[in-house]
């Protein structure tokens, strides 16, 4: 089994910042993207942030120049720094990550508990 722990979350004024943190743990696994997606009241879950295991990023229009995707491969984590925050931000916040498994060796994907990120204007 591998676990996501998220956290950072929390409340913050319209223009401030946020830094969210999700570490990997468990036994045998290699980790291969790893990602941030977001769920509103209301809403769909929805994408906002990826990044490969040799650092490619992806993010979502509306988060572009605000957010930044990084990770740490030797402490299996990944982290989004969420920057000049705005009311429509407001959301759960998911760590996501596809996990290899060995012995035997299978893939999945993971997922964190989430954390709650509010945004006040």
């Amino acid at each position: 089994q591998v676990h996501l722990v998220e956290s950072g979350g929390g409340l913050v004024q319209a223009g401030g910042s946020l830094r969210l943190s999700c570490a990997a743990s468990g036994s045998s696994f290699s980790i291969n993207a790893m990602g941030w997606y977001r769920q509103a009241p209301g809403k769909q879950r929805e994408l906002v942030a990826s990044i490969t295991s040799v650092g490619s990023t992806n993010y979502a229009d509306s988060v572009k120049g605000r957010f930044t995707i990084s990770r740490d491969n030797g402490k299996n984590t990944v982290y989004l720094q969420m920057n000049a925050l705005r009311p429509e931000d407001t959301a759960v916040y998911y760590c996501n990550a596809d996990i290899t498994k060995y012995t035997p060796t299978r893939q999945f994907a993971a997922w964190g508990q989430g954390t709650q990120v509010t945004v006040s204007s």
